[in-house]
């Protein structure tokens, strides 16, 4: 029987002082964290070069340079295009005897064309930048050589658009080059190729 109390006494002691630890540990002040640095806003040049490609040649060529601010936490957009007219109705009255028949009318809608680009940019270590970028172009099929190739495939008269769109996250360096993304259109055969070149303003 004396052996069970001097057990439980053991016990008891132990899980008295495990407890009085834990309080100490949670009375005791957590240590200063030292705090972040601020990040610094770096002044960007991206350029972007959108060049298309028919076989080997060269076929159209758009370069942009937009400015960013790195860890400025807004992005930099870029939108430059127009609203082209499209005909969506034709219609026109019945010609009456000994008249002649009045010109057809035509109702029009407007679809946007053009370059659209955002970018925004965070700095990494060893000088490295992110830059998160969206690119997206349309632009009328009619307006170069490849109007032939698709001449089979639509319907006679109407526009043929064709678009392209890409997101990527790239990480670079001051001074550095490279290829944004390439890619090819299924219908024509035209290969798109868009280079990026990053610059810090000095």
């Amino acid at each position: 029987m004396t052996k069970h109390i001097t057990t439980f006494a053991v016990v008891v002691a132990l899980c008295g002082a495990m407890a009085a630890r834990a309080q100490e540990k949670q009375d005791k002040p957590a240590a200063p964290t030292a705090p972040a640095k601020p990040l610094i806003v770096t002044p960007l040049k991206v350029q972007i070069i959108l060049a298309r490609y028919q076989g080997e040649k060269k076929t159209s060529s758009l370069p942009f340079t937009i400015s960013v601010n790195a860890n400025d936490r807004s992005r930099t957009s870029l939108r430059m295009g127009a609203s082209v007219p499209i005909v969506s109705t034709t219609f026109g009255s019945a010609a009456k005897a000994g008249e002649p028949a009045a010109a057809p009318l035509s109702s029009y809608s407007y679809k946007d064309l053009g370059t659209s680009i955002d970018c925004m940019a965070t700095t990494l270590d060893d000088g490295r930048f992110r830059l998160d970028l969206v690119i997206d172009d349309s632009s009328l099929y009619s307006d170069d050589a490849n109007a032939s190739i698709l001449s089979a495939k639509t319907v006679a008269g109407a526009p043929a658009f064709r678009s392209f769109k890409s997101t990527n996250t790239l990480v670079m360096k001051d001074g550095q080059s490279t290829q944004f993304t390439t890619a090819t259109d299924k219908i024509s055969g035209e290969v798109v190729k868009i280079d990026v070149t990053l610059t810090v303003v000095k």
